[in-house]
């Protein structure tokens, strides 16, 4: 027997809920005077129990223009500013939003709940045309709510993260497997990591892909300390690891970030120990703070603007219906510099 098809909800259906007529529904969410706030709370309250929102891409293939394209993180605003991740992956999203004469909305939150909310009040209030979603956790509520309201969205994550949405991301496993049997095949046998915020789903994936490399090499010692990725977290993580007596400190340092790296160097000059002499050091996310330290520090290196550029480019390929789907970037390379070198 064959099941009767759910009827789609239209605009129609809104405006009947709402009490209003279906110019008032077009009215409020083309943000558009001549309605009173209750009327328009009344309309986005109606579309949101019946699940309705408008097809973007109807409108702007009818020349409607996606002008502006959000982006929320859940970090703090001191921190942001000293992270040159998230410095270049901004400047590649510009540099295709300009292409567009699109302009970027960024909002800085305190937690993925409050983010949820604010993605949702944007594209109800019609203040953008889609959004990237970063720093996903495990069950990320910004997955059915994108879903829900038929959102156009790139999410910047692994795939066993987001759900069904349309995503770009770089290959966390290949590289920490990358980096353990790099510092192992030069006679490494303590290694340790200094990872990132442990909510986080992409430090989990490097959590999981170290252990499994850390037990591949038969690593004598492996230990990783979960930080928030400021400097101030890893010099502390560092500290603790190379206060440890010498036969039981590791003798190479992965770190998360080229921050905690530089933060690291600090640590391990500050207690007198010699890079790379007594302990090697490698960052994740080459930027100029690795070439510029002494030892300049080893690295794995990707294009974090070319990043930026891609999902930009692929939000906007989804939004007019011709994008690539899900895709990865190229794996960050392994870049040796002057901060490892086999044990003493």
């Amino acid at each position: 027997m064959t099941a009767t098809p759910t009827p789609r909800v239209t605009i129609k259906d809104v405006a009947a809920r709402a009490g209003v007529s279906k110019g008032a529904v077009s009215l409020a969410f083309n943000h558009k005077p001549g309605l009173s706030e209750a009327t328009r709370d009344r309309i986005f309250r109606a579309a949101r129990e019946l699940g309705w929102a408008p097809n973007l891409t109807a409108r702007t293939l009818a020349g409607s223009r996606v002008d502006v394209v959000g982006l929320a993180i859940c970090r703090p605003a001191r921190l942001l500013g000293l992270e040159p991740f998230y410095m270049e992956f901004i400047s590649g999203v510009e540099s295709v939003l300009t292409e567009h004469s699109c302009s970027l909305l960024l909002r800085l939150v305190r937690t993925v709940e409050e983010e949820t909310g604010l993605q949702e009040s944007w594209w109800r209030g019609r203040q953008i045309g889609g959004s990237i979603l970063v720093d996903f956790r495990a069950d990320d509520p910004r997955v059915a709510m994108a879903e829900r309201l038929g959102m156009p969205v790139v999410a910047v994550g692994h795939p066993s993260l987001t759900g069904g949405l349309t995503s770009v991301w770089t290959d966390d496993t290949t590289a920490v497997t990358e980096a353990v049997r790099y510092l192992a095949a030069l006679g490494h046998r303590r290694i340790a990591r200094v990872g990132g915020a442990a909510a986080l789903g992409h430090t989990s994936i490097r959590t999981a892909a170290f252990d499994e490399a850390a037990g591949a090499v038969g690593l004598a010692g492996a230990w990783q300390v979960a930080t928030d990725f400021s400097g101030d977290a890893g010099a502390r993580a560092t500290r603790s690891l190379l206060t440890a007596s010498a036969p039981d400190r590791p003798t190479a340092i992965v770190y998360d970030n080229d921050i905690m790296a530089v933060a690291g160097l600090s640590v391990a000059a500050e207690m007198g120990l010699s890079v790379p002499g007594d302990v090697s050091l490698l960052a994740w996310d080459d930027s100029q703070l690795c070439r510029l330290t002494h030892p300049t520090l080893s690295a794995m290196s990707h294009d974090v603007h070319g990043f930026g550029a891609e999902v930009a480019r692929t939000l906007f390929g989804g939004i007019m219906g011709d994008g690539a789907g899900s895709h990865p970037v190229p794996t960050p390379v392994l870049t040796p510099r002057g901060s490892t070198a086999p044990p003493r």
